[in-house]
């Protein structure tokens, strides 16, 4: 017994001696998203730290329940305005009380006070406080003493019973105040330090439909006034970088958030300059617009809790080399992007009890390399630690705008390490390479993030070098290959009037070479492939199986830039799908129209004549995939031209097919043209109809024999 109790105490001493680690329970997910939209897990940028409460901060009394702006002024002294208590209060770095700003004597000598404040702003002179109830804003030093009020401001541009109440407010270093005002819709208010306007700025943009124009005009005044839709919504924040831009977020307008869109129009965070011109940078996969997975995949197995739709953006906070971050009041979580609008990382949720889970997210701030987070509901700050994550972050990004490209490859390699799903690591170090003339290395990390647009410029770059390398192999290639087109259509051109003077069965290669005069002379053309018998049912089905391989090659065959996941979505079957379908729901149900209205063409005329028309898409579209492994992403305009003129074309042929083969004046042939799209539609519809009928049946078939079989 004594050796067992000492062997247990001397492990006991051993382990005493190890070192300690501490593991922090993080109680939300950091994650970034793809160029597709999917979820990427990220390393945890951010930690909860700790909770600054009333206690905390020495304040006698309990926090307010409608606490509505947090900001950190130049000394890292933090500003809390509190509409429920009217007062606004200061604590030091440390988050310990300092002061209280509730009442004051006013200019006229007499004691006054805040109603609602709503927004606070620090810089290096004054501390400007939003007092919403009694529509001014009130400037007060940096020792919290009474300065002066900035009025209401009078102007014109007002509309008649507009109610002044600003909910937050920045200062430029011009002098200039711009003032968000939440019953303010023609855009952020511009005045001086007296309050004498200047105008407005950054109003957002209204799209309104014809449709709805013309119906305005027979509505009444007071049916106008009541079409909130036509009004520009309002902002709801704002906040200013140290090169005097102006960030504004609304939640009141329709978030876009779809890949590609950089207009803004819709944008719930704009960045504007001096003349409210928003100059936001959107180079991310997706627009600096919060949450992109904004609908569960699956509404069959939504929880409770799950929260879907666009973001509540409510607050945007400046970070450190020019990262900036805004908060979804939605789901209390934090999206922080970069200059360009890349997404860095994402964290936070609303679910759960422990540190870091937010109810009710009302503000940002940084102080320093930490977030401060304002919980409305729990009436308290949330502190969040940087982690080694994002500093290491944080490096690349300033290595990269001090053009320090060799460190900024092995930060990025260093976060690689860390995060390899991380696309924008691949992106940074590619650009870093393409900077250093490293075109092929760079090529290679683009093409791992499906960054098409820097690929495109890398690959640019090369293909200039072996042009000026092999110029004259360029203009040799262009005349051999028009010498060929051109020896090829004389070819069909002698073949094809040699066969009009031929009596009797044509051959495949005659009726095949056809097709060339057919796309050309339609008119003669068309009439002769149904009363001459120059084409054939067996040609007509070559035409169109040469147009589905075509077809299928276009879709996996076209270059990395216009194409950069050819396998995703797209196979033979799909092929034959897109190109055979609408052709026989063409046939079918321009057949059942013209059969009812004196047509002259029987069905086997109607599938020839329209395998025909399908001649122009692979004469085009197969030199059109071709070149596409040649061009760069601005040539691109060169491929869409000629799949459109080859479109454009199958159309026109179709037209004058229809019109020739049933022998129809122009305007009877546009009535049929019409009807037979819509029974199309018709035909589409009717086998939906009879498909989920047979599913149907098939289900109730097999849950009978599953039923019979279980009490069996």
């Amino acid at each position: 017994m004594k050796k067992l109790i000492s062997a247990i105490a001397l492990t006991l001493m051993f382990l005493l001696i190890l070192p300690t680690v501490a593991f922090a329970n993080v109680p939300y997910a950091t994650y970034t998203y793809s160029s597709q939209g999917q979820v990427l897990s990220s390393p945890d940028a951010y930690v909860p730290d700790m909770i600054v409460d009333a206690a905390y901060m020495g304040v006698p009394y309990e926090l307010g329940s409608d606490m509505r702006d947090l900001f950190v002024g130049p000394d890292e002294k933090v500003y809390i305005a509190d509409a429920s208590l009217g007062k606004v209060l200061v604590l030091d770095k440390y988050f310990k009380i300092q002061h209280e700003i509730s009442g004051f004597v006013n200019e006229q000598g007499v004691p006054d006070s805040f109603r609602n404040p709503s927004g606070v702003f620090v810089d290096e002179y004054n501390i400007y406080i939003c007092d919403t109830d009694n529509n001014r804003i009130v400037l007060f030093d940096l020792d919290c003493n009474f300065v002066k009020i900035i009025p209401q401001p009078v102007s014109s541009y007002f509309e008649e019973g507009d109610i002044y109440k600003p909910i937050a407010c920045v200062a430029d270093d011009y002098g200039r105040l711009f003032v968000v005002s939440s019953t303010t819709y023609q855009g952020v208010i511009v005045i001086n330090m007296e309050g004498e306007f200047f105008g407005f700025i950054g109003a957002a943009k209204v799209e309104v439909s014809p449709l709805e124009l013309l119906w305005r005009r027979f509505q009444t005044k007071e049916q106008r006034e009541m079409m909130q839709d036509y009004v520009p919504t309002e902002f709801n924040n704002i906040t200013i970088d140290d090169q005097n831009f102006i960030y504004v977020t609304t939640s009141s307008i329709e978030i876009s958030v779809a890949a590609g869109d950089t207009s803004g129009d819709h944008a719930p965070v704009k960045k504007l300059n001096a003349s409210g011109i928003d100059v936001m940078a959107r180079n991310g996969f997706f627009p600096p617009s919060g949450e992109i997975m904004t609908e569960v995949p699956n509404a069959m197995t939504v929880e409770e809790d799950t929260i879907t739709g666009t973001s509540k953006v409510v607050d945007v906070a400046m970070g450190p080399e020019g990262t900036w971050s805004i908060i979804d009041e939605k789901r209390s979580k934090v999206f922080t992007y970069d200059s360009n609008g890349s997404l860095l990382f994402a964290f936070g949720d609303k679910n759960g009890s422990q540190m870091g889970n937010i109810d009710s997210v009302r503000a940002i701030a940084y102080q320093g390399s930490n977030i401060l987070l304002l919980d409305k509901t729990n009436k308290n700050i949330v502190v969040f630690r940087r982690t080694e994550y994002a500093d290491l972050l944080i490096s690349a990004l300033q290595h990269n705008n001090e053009r320090m490209y060799d460190v900024t490859i092995d930060d990025w390699n260093e976060i690689l390490k860390r995060n390899n799903n991380f696309d924008e690591a691949y992106i940074n170090i590619g650009k870093s390479l393409l900077r250093q003339g490293k075109y092929e290395e760079s090529m290679e990390y683009f093409k791992a993030a499906k960054e098409t647009e820097s690929y495109s410029a890398a690959y640019k770059e090369i293909r200039k070098s072996w042009a000026d390398k092999f110029f004259w192999i360029i203009p040799i290639v262009i005349v051999v290959a028009c010498f060929l087109i051109a020896k090829f259509f004389g070819f069909a051109g002698k073949v094809n009037k040699r066969t009009a003077l031929k009596v009797g069965r044509k051959s495949l290669k005659e009726e095949l070479l056809y097709a060339f005069h057919v796309i050309f002379h339609p008119f003669d053309g068309f009439w002769d492939l149904k009363h001459e018998k120059r084409g054939s049912v067996r040609s007509a089905f070559i035409i169109l199986l040469i147009t589905v391989m075509v077809y299928f090659y276009y879709t996996i065959g076209m270059g990395y830039i216009f194409n950069p996941r050819p396998n995703a979505t797209f196979n033979l079957l799909g092929a034959i799908t897109a190109v055979v379908v609408p052709l026989l729901l063409w046939v079918v149900a321009n057949w059942c129209l013209t059969t009812l209205f004196e047509g002259e063409g029987s069905m086997k005329d109607i599938f020839v004549a329209t395998c025909y028309c399908l001649t122009p898409l692979p004469l085009l579209m197969l030199p059109s995939t071709i070149a596409s492994n040649f061009l760069t992403a601005e040539e691109g305009g060169i491929i869409s031209l000629l799949v459109t003129i080859a479109f454009i074309w199958v159309g026109l042929l179709v037209f004058i097919a229809t019109m020739t083969t049933h022998n129809y004046t122009i305007g009877k042939n546009i009535l049929t043209c019409i009807a037979t799209i819509v029974g199309m539609a018709f035909l589409m519809f009717m086998g939906l109809l009879f498909s989920s009928l047979v599913g149907k049946m098939v289900s109730f078939v097999t849950n009978i024999i599953d039923e019979i079989s279980y009490r069996m």
